[in-house]
């Protein structure tokens, strides 16, 4: 591993870089912007960059709500100059490549940043082009997916149009962000066609690529019992491959218990697709990735495996912890105290449990609020058994984690980030 986290670069580096920091965040993400935030808190005066190449700032929790018609879409965008924290220096550009032995970051306009150090918090990559086909009939021919901002509207849109026929909701190979969110999109749209006294006479399926319902065990009878519910056909080991959206048809590549491979075909009238997701490229190409291409982090304490003045948080990290909002609330608190131990040279006092939190919108008005960490143990903020569906969640879901996500997180108020801290 690196040592000596707090040096100056080199007087040569410094000479290649165009501009030089205290630390740069890669990423104004959730995970980005709340992790300056913590940050500059601690510490105002540290010269810190945050590289993001997007004008615009999204609230992603809230997409499942606006394909469910039940949020308003421009809620969930801001200008990426109003998140960025006062301090902070805003480099709108995307990161390419990371020197991490020369401490430089290259940018995708030529740019060169020197920092000393690293915080790695792109999110992930939604990798539509494993998917024959779909990203032609995105937004058109009942193709739809609740990933996009522009496409939730069209969700939403579609449900309220569908009277009769297959809706079809896919989910693929883990890990994606907010496991929950495919099957969350399935329970708003069965509960509005429920109400609407359509229901009977739609097919609905949902098509997961994986062998489970959900990853925390202890959710799974609750979830179940929504699917029996919206009678919806639950099919494992489906994996969508292709969709043909002029001809309305999607193909499935189909594992059975022997493992063998077979595709199917199937007719659809409307289709809520979830893109497999993967890392950025230029982790792996930075050599800051694990065999997957995440980053490789310790999950204790996210910082990188082999570079002492590197640590990651987010979708991008690759850790066992669910990709959702909720984390990046909890590790912005990790990461932040414990890169300013690393920087002052004493032991990283800040661990991260795993925590990760999926507010799974079973029907409109209700919500199971699953809270859980490494090992799919349970870590419940309040003292409520939190298998139960509850209208007070979905106060939460839609009202409160959205105030505390733009007042709160963003700005490095840490509220709701209980975070073990050793005594100095």
């Amino acid at each position: 591993m690196t040592s000596d986290n707090s040096a100056e670069p080199s007087s040569a580096d410094s000479a290649a870089a165009s501009e030089q920091f205290d630390v740069v965040v890669i990423g104004g993400g959730s995970g980005g912007i709340s992790v300056s935030a913590s940050i500059l808190k601690r510490d105002s005066a540290l010269r810190l960059a945050i590289i993001e190449p997007s004008s615009k700032h999204c609230y992603q929790p809230a997409w499942t709500l606006v394909g469910g018609g039940a949020y308003d879409v421009a809620k969930t965008v801001k200008a990426t100059s109003e998140v960025i924290p006062q301090g902070a220096t805003w480099l709108q550009s995307a990161a390419k490549r990371v020197d991490a032995s020369a401490r430089q970051i290259e940018l995708e306009d030529g740019r060169v940043v020197g920092y000393q150090q690293l915080v790695v918090a792109p999110g992930l990559r939604l990798a539509w082009e494993q998917i024959d086909g779909v990203e032609e009939t995105l937004g058109k021919n009942g193709v739809t997916s609740n990933y996009r901002l522009d496409l939730a509207p069209y969700t939403w849109k579609l449900v309220q149009s569908l009277e009769n026929g297959t809706a079809i909701f896919t989910q693929p190979p883990m890990p994606i962000k907010c496991a929950g969110a495919p099957q969350k999109a399935l329970y708003l749209s069965c509960d509005y066609w429920r109400h609407q006294g359509v229901a009977s006479s739609i097919d609905v399926e949902f098509a997961l690529a994986g062998a489970a319902l959900f990853g925390v065990a202890d959710f799974v009878p609750t979830l179940q019992s929504y699917i029996e519910r919206y009678n919806a056909a639950l099919l494992f080991n489906q994996n969508l491959v292709a969709v043909d959206g002029p001809n309305r048809k999607a193909t499935f590549e189909v594992t059975n218990a022997a493992g063998e491979k077979e595709r199917v075909e199937k007719h659809f009238d409307m289709l809520h697709v979830v893109p497999p997701q993967v890392a950025p490229d230029f982790i792996k190409k930075s050599g800051l990735g694990n065999a997957a291409g995440w980053v490789d982090v310790d999950p204790d304490t996210l910082r990188h495996t082999q570079f002492d003045d590197i640590f990651a948080l987010g979708d991008c990290i690759g850790t066992s912890n669910a990709k959702t909002a909720a984390a990046a609330r909890k590790q912005s608190v990790v990461v932040a105290e414990n890169l300013l131990a690393a920087r002052n040279g004493t032991s990283l006092p800040a661990h991260y449990d795993g925590y990760g939190a999926c507010p799974l919108t079973v029907e409109r008005g209700k919500v199971v609020l699953a809270e859980f960490g490494y090992n799919g143990k349970l870590l419940p903020t309040f003292p409520l058994d939190p298998k139960v569906p509850r209208k007070l969640n979905w106060w939460m879901k839609t009202e409160l984690l959205p105030f505390i996500y733009w007042n709160g997180m963003l700005k490095g108020r840490e509220w709701l980030t209980r975070v073990k801290i050793d005594k100095k």
